[in-house]
C-alpha cells in the first residue's frame, strides 16, 4: 500500500472532517505568586485532562513551575479554543481553590486563582514558509 495511504494516528477524522489542532497554552497563578508543588501540579493536570476530555480534546503534554503551567491540547475544530481555555482555568480554579484552601490562603491569592491573562499558540503542522510556498505554487485553471 502507498505510504499516501497509511493513516497518520496524529490526524484526528469525524463524519466530514480531518484535522490536527494543536495547541501551547500558558496559565499563570495571578500575582505571579508561587503556588504550586509537585502534590498541587499533579492534581492540576488531573483536573485539566477531565475537562479536556469533556471537550472531546486531549491534554498531551501538561508541566508546570511554582507560578504558571503549559500545555499541549489536541482539540477538534468544533470548539472554540477560547471556550476550552475559560473551562480549564474556571474549572481547575474552583477544584483547586477548594482542595488547598489554607496553602492557598496562606499564599494570599484571595478568591482568583489565575490571571486573567494567558498565552495561546498554535503549533504542529508545516512552518508558514512552506505552506505559503505551496499555496503560491498552486496553478489557477485555465
Amino acid at each position: 500500500m502507498s505510504p499516501r495511504w497509511e493513516p497518520n494516528p496524529d490526524i484526528r477524522t469525524g463524519r466530514h472532517v480531518a484535522h490536527t489542532l494543536h495547541a501551547h497554552l500558558v496559565f499563570v497563578t495571578k500575582y505571579r505568586r508561587d503556588v504550586f508543588d509537585d502534590d498541587m501540579l499533579t492534581r492540576c493536570e488531573e483536573i485539566m485532562r477531565e475537562v479536556c476530555a469533556g471537550f472531546d480534546a486531549e491534554l498531551n503534554e501538561f508541566n508546570g513551575d511554582r507560578d504558571h503551567v503549559h500545555l499541549l491540547v489536541h482539540y477538534p475544530p468544533k470548539v472554540a479554543l477560547s471556550k476550552l481555555i475559560n473551562s480549564l482555568k474556571g474549572v481547575s480554579s474552583r477544584y483547586l481553590r477548594a482542595e488547598y484552601t489554607s496553602r492557598i490562603n496562606h499564599i494570599g491569592m484571595g478568591s482568583v486563582f489565575w490571571s486573567r491573562s494567558y498565552f495561546a499558540g498554535s503549533c504542529g503542522g508545516a512552518p508558514l514558509t512552506v505552506i505559503r510556498q505551496y499555496i503560491e505554487s498552486q496553478k489557477p485553471p485555465s
